[in-house]
């Protein structure tokens, strides 16, 4: 099992931008599929984005054109950039890595954007 360790979130006004990182404890050359899923409260957690081992991204239709993920493979490490933050974009973020033997989850980091 690899650890991700989830780091950038915070609070930011509407219009500004964050950037989160995921760090792997291992290789991320492993993985079929590295992401980002959120979870606001009372709703249920969906995709944000993903990036699969041949750097093939998708992303959910209300960040498109304003998130952008990506990854470092020397430093195990995928990032989200956000810019062009809204309020609704409020909720914890969760890392995942899939692999074939079943899928890792980080702890998750809070974001909050006020208006």
């Amino acid at each position: 099992q690899v650890q991700l360790v989830e780091s950038g979130g915070g609070l930011v006004q509407a219009g500004g931008s964050l950037r989160l990182s995921c760090a792997a404890s291992g290789s991320i050359f492993s993985f079929n599929a590295m992401g980002w899923y959120r979870q606001a409260p009372g709703k249920q957690r969906d995709l944000v984005a993903s990036i699969t081992s041949a750097d093939s991204t998708n992303y959910a239709d209300s960040v498109k054109g304003r998130f952008t993920i990506s990854k470092n493979n020397a430093k195990n490490t995928v990032y989200l950039q956000m810019n062009s933050l809204k309020p609704e974009d409020t909720a914890v973020y969760f890392c995942y890595a899939r692999r074939v033997l079943g899928t890792d989850w980080g702890r998750g980091t809070q974001v909050t954007v006020s208006s």
